[in-house]
């Protein structure tokens, strides 16, 4: 039986769902898959490739926001959301992998290209790209969080609803990116 990409991913998604991104080893992928954990390096040169590959497959074809004056947006944010939740630790794993500049296209990058071509200088949709998406990534890292300590009963109320403030801090968000549309020139003088 040969192995493929598309196996490994499969199985190392399985246990990230299962077990979280702290028990999320080669050699726990390699078990599972009754290999060795050196066959996994054949297709992946290491683990933060691996790891790279797996954000790709819970962010999945990631498209550009529609209409940015329209709510599109907060559309687009909702859905980069959904993905992150999807899957246990998924903001967690998404947030390494930014870190390392390992994913191709990140969604940082996505939006930022959409802000651009509707607009914005370069300097101005990276910034407003990277606040978006780092407010999703933040308030779906809190929400993971809080659902696994509640999980093991470490948890205090749950206090405002999860997804009313999240529409409201994207709405101000698409306020403030609304607005640098009217501006001519870059919001960095």
């Amino acid at each position: 039986m040969s192995l493929t990409c598309a196996e490994i991913l499969t199985s190392a998604l399985a246990i990230l769902d299962e077990f979280g991104l702290a028990d999320l080893s080669m050699r726990r992928i390699a078990t599972a898959l009754g290999v060795q954990p050196g066959a996994l390096y054949w297709h992946f040169d290491n683990k933060q490739s691996l790891l790279a590959a797996l954000a790709g497959e819970v962010l999945g074809t990631l498209p550009e926001p529609g209409d940015l004056r329209g709510g599109g947006i907060a559309i687009w944010a909702g859905e980069l959301r959904d993905r992150l939740l999807a899957h246990r630790d998924g903001a967690e794993l998404v947030s390494a992998v930014l870190a390392m500049r390992l994913l191709d296209p990140s969604p940082v990058d996505i939006l930022a290209n959409a802000l651009m071509r509707a607009g914005l200088p370069p300097t101005d949709a990276g910034a407003g790209s990277a606040l978006v998406v780092h407010f999703v990534l933040g308030h779906s890292l809190d929400r993971q969080g809080y659902a696994q300590s509640a999980q093991l009963g470490a948890a205090g109320p749950p206090g405002p609803d999860p997804d009313e403030a999240f529409a409201y801090a994207v709405a101000l968000l698409e306020v403030g990116l609304r607005t640098a549309f009217g501006d001519q020139g870059s919001l960095r003088q």
